[in-house]
């Protein structure tokens, strides 16, 4: 029998230019039955997942099962005004990526009947209203999404690797998170008789990760080579003042010595950039906190933190690699080595200066990040490199199976997650809203809060923006009651919001309502108060001292100001792929969208727009970047108003 077409016969095992060959061999050797795993985020194949999703749709007959999370997707603008900033930047950021075809058209809910797919975390927001996604959604810890995969009947696991320059392995490098235990798990059902494929699509853009990243080509039962196409850019988001203020507290709980998880986000990258100034511009640090300290957050940070740079360093054992931990690495503040051995370890604990051999720095289970990101990674110097080991995300997100060297890694651990909302009894609601429908997925979120509470000197420490704006209002994200909860009560420990640290471990659920109470945004505390008192856990006539009662804005303003002007608080502290123009622009059209949630919000917006009916000449140059220096008509000349007035109140000299 000849080879397929495109196939290319290597020492070991198949290599195909042909993602149709391969997957015209796969389905001849596993069956028509398809239950196909994807990496979660970046590291999917997809050339190939798009030519299984292509075979499925062209015959009825093969029954494709999806099973993943994060279907990464180029961003699309909301609105025509939006879109004249953000179409030029996704050309330009996501030129070369190979989009997902059934991620497009389970969007256009095209899915032909003969393919579903699963996925058991979303990306955040987006599918909210996709009927077949919200059905088709597993609630599931990231630790038991290959156990999950598994009981699906997962028989195809395809992944993006690098190769080795130079040499022969391959490097699972952003995900080995799952597939470092779903592959020999597929080798297991392939010898019980039930056939199954390990498929690698080569990337010459990937990053080559060592240590547990890096496999064996007979770890592969075929490989296809993609050749060299554009990595998932993720953009930096912006940090505001009060993401700032929330970072700055955030970073005091941090131990020198200890261990640190990071999640994603504005709100991660706060907490990564205040660590940074703790280290490096340490004056600036202490005048910002000083500012900021309420409720308990002056003895917590006594307890359990410090102030003080990071003369040990820290340990990064982190389900993400963001970029905010990569530069942790690179600044030098991730740099204290554990080993994978109990018997090092310990004595590497006992007398650090006793072990010679490096250690590692930085555990992380997948990453994603901006594409400066993936250049570094590339370009990382072979000594930094084998500080990083991208790993299992069972050993990372758990205790279990190594519990014992674990324990010894992870001493003074602090494990930083993001939630929507938190409620009355300090259960963490971070997935899903109170109606069922899920806005992202579990994730590592509930695993490192149960680990904190296991470890003895482990802190969960929950990050919380106070308010949120909806439908052109501001509304409180510390609640009664409201959404399904992610954390449950009973793990409920440290929540950090903009207004100061609430320790909740160990607490009344009186006292944790009167703390929960001092973080709140001050426009709210009183509808909080009364909900606890209604409900018996707060006495009525109690009534917060004065010095909690000015949580604003304003005030945070006031008390960061002097930092903000000093420059230690930029708006894109770990740096963005943005220019100048659209960092501005960015900006000015998330400030616009809040005035203009509502009709009449917006018809107040465009009143006061008509004062720049002829716009300033600093404002020029970013109408010309959204194409308005010169309007077409009346209705570009209104976004020309509306667009001047947001760079105009969004505006610092």
């Amino acid at each position: 029998m000849s080879p397929p077409s495109g196939f290319i016969p290597p020492e070991g095992n198949s290599h195909f230019t042909s993602a149709e060959a391969l997957v015209d061999q796969t389905i001849a050797r596993v069956g028509r039955k398809v239950v196909l795993g994807l990496p979660l985020a970046l590291g999917k194949a997809n050339h190939l997942a798009n030519a299984f999703y292509r075979r499925a749709k062209d015959d009825p007959g093969v029954e494709l099962t999806i099973f993943t999370a994060l279907s990464l997707e180029v961003p699309k603008a909301p609105n025509k005004l939006a879109a004249r900033l953000l179409d030029p930047i996704a050309q330009r950021l996501y030129d070369g990526y190979p989009e997902l075809d059934y991620a497009t058209d389970r969007q256009k809910g095209a899915l032909p009947a003969n393919v579903t797919v699963k996925e058991f975390f979303l990306p955040p927001g987006t599918l909210l209203k996709n009927e077949n996604a919200q059905r088709n959604y597993v609630s599931a810890n990231y630790t038991h999404a290959g156990r999950e995969a598994m009981a699906a009947g997962l028989n195809v696991l395809a992944q993006m690797v690098a190769r080795e320059p130079g040499g022969k392995r391959y490097s699972l490098s952003c995900n080995p998170d799952l597939s470092l235990d779903l592959a020999p798990a597929l080798r297991r059902k392939a010898a019980e008789g039930t056939p199954t494929a390990v498929l690698g699509e080569i990337n010459e853009a990937l990053p080559f990760l060592g240590r547990d990243a890096a496999v064996e080509r007979d770890f592969f039962d075929a490989l296809y080579d993609g050749g060299t196409y554009t990595l998932f850019p993720a953009p930096a988001p912006s940090v505001n003042i009060a993401d700032h203020a929330l970072g700055l507290q955030a970073a005091s709980l941090v131990r020198d010595g200890g261990t640190l998880q990071i999640g994603i986000g504005a709100l991660a990258d706060a907490v990564s950039h205040a660590i940074i100034l703790r280290h490096a511009h340490n004056a600036a640090f202490r005048e910002g906190v000083e500012a900021l300290r309420r409720a308990t957050g002056g003895a917590l940070i006594e307890e359990i933190g410090g102030l003080e740079p990071f003369e040990q360093g820290l340990y990064g054992c982190s389900e993400m690699v963001t970029d905010g931990m990569l530069v942790l690495l690179e600044k030098g503040i991730l740099r204290r080595g554990v080993h994978m051995d109990l018997e090092t370890e310990k004595k590497a604990l006992e007398d650090p200066g006793s072990v010679e051999a490096a250690g590692i720095c930085l555990h992380g289970g997948f990453y994603l990040g901006p594409a400066a990101m993936y250049e570094r990674l590339r370009t990382l110097s072979p000594e930094l490199r084998e500080k990083i080991a991208m790993t299992r995300v069972t050993f990372i997100n758990d205790l279990f199976g190594e519990e014992d060297l674990a324990r010894v890694q992870r001493r003074e651990a602090r494990f930083f997650n993001t939630a929507m909302k938190v409620n009355g009894r300090g259960a963490a609601i971070s997935d899903a809203l109170e109606d069922g429908r899920v806005v992202s997925g579990v994730g590592g979120q509930y695993n490192f809060a149960a680990m904190a509470q296991a470890l003895e000197d482990g802190r969960s420490i929950i990050l919380l923006r106070a308010t949120r704006t909806s439908d052109g209002k501001a509304r409180s994200n510390i609640v009664w009651t409201g959404g399904e909860v992610t954390v449950p009560r009973h793990l409920r420990d440290i929540v950090v919001t903009e207004y100061g640290i609430a320790d909740l471990r160990g607490q009344s659920d009186r006292e944790v309502a009167i703390r929960l109470a001092r973080i709140c945004d001050s426009r709210f505390q009183g509808e909080f108060l009364a909900a606890a008192k209604a409900a018996g856990k707060v006495e009525d006539d109690f009534e917060l001292a004065g010095e909690f009662r000015s949580n604003t804005p304003e005030a945070l303003e006031q008390a960061l100001e002097a930092t903000r002007r000093a420059g230690h608080l930029p708006l894109y502290p770990l740096g963005t792929d943005l220019t100048e123009e659209e960092q501005k622009l960015r900006q000015a059209l998330e400030w616009l969208k809040d005035r203009t949630a509502t009709k009449t919000d917006r018809a107040g917006t465009v009143v006061r727009a008509m004062r720049y009916w002829k716009p300033p000449k600093r404002a020029l140059r970013f109408l010309k970047r959204m194409q308005l220096a010169r309007p077409a008509g009346p209705g570009e000349k209104i976004e020309q108003m509306l667009v001047t007035l947001a760079l105009e109140e969004t505006r610092r000299d």
